[in-house]
């Protein structure tokens, strides 16, 4: 685990000892990163959408398939879910108690996705459903490229809609 202590905001967030946790933020900003280690620091079991989503080969989960493993990760009352899905704020957002929105630029997140390829470079990462390797491709570096424009706004609409705005820690590299 990195001994890095947390920023102020997010380390007096946790004081709080939150039991369900919300992290969201533009692919490659270390979302599941920190799900990992949070989740290893307060004893909480980690959920990444991203392996209830994708099924072997990448092939994306229809929506009612993917609500349904959802519900069902988060039946109990201590969880933290990495990633964005907006199609499931519904069902995390009202009951988290700590969200935390990764705040860092593209061309940072582009350079760890790269990075990241290079890692588990033919094989699948711990986040991922296995039969998902890691892949780059210009559509997913598309995605991250525009997030601001075409995700952002709804995550922001997202938050808004569930009325957690109180309940955000921001993370932006200094």
């Amino acid at each position: 685990m990195d001994p890095a202590p947390h920023p102020p905001a997010l380390a007096d967030a946790l004081k709080r000892r939150p039991q369900r946790i919300v992290i969201l933020g533009r692919s490659g900003s270390g979302k599941s990163t920190l799900a990992r280690r949070l989740g290893a620091e307060l004893d909480l079991p980690v959920v990444h959408l991203d392996r209830l989503f994708w099924q072997p080969g990448w092939v994306a989960s229809d929506r009612d398939t993917f609500r349904a493993r959802v519900t069902e990760a988060l039946a109990g009352d201590r969880w933290i879910t990495d990633g964005n899905f907006s199609n499931s704020f519904d069902l995390r957002l009202p009951r988290a108690e700590l969200v935390i929105w990764f705040e860092v630029p593209r061309l940072v997140c582009i350079r760890r996705a790269l990075l990241r390829v290079w890692r588990y470079r033919g094989r699948s990462r711990p986040d991922l459903a296995p039969g998902c390797p890691e892949r780059l491709d210009w559509e997913f570096l598309r995605y991250i490229w525009n997030f601001d424009r075409d995700t952002k706004p709804r995550i922001m609409a997202g938050i808004a809609e569930h009325g957690v705005e109180e309940r955000i820690v921001v993370l932006s590299p200094r």
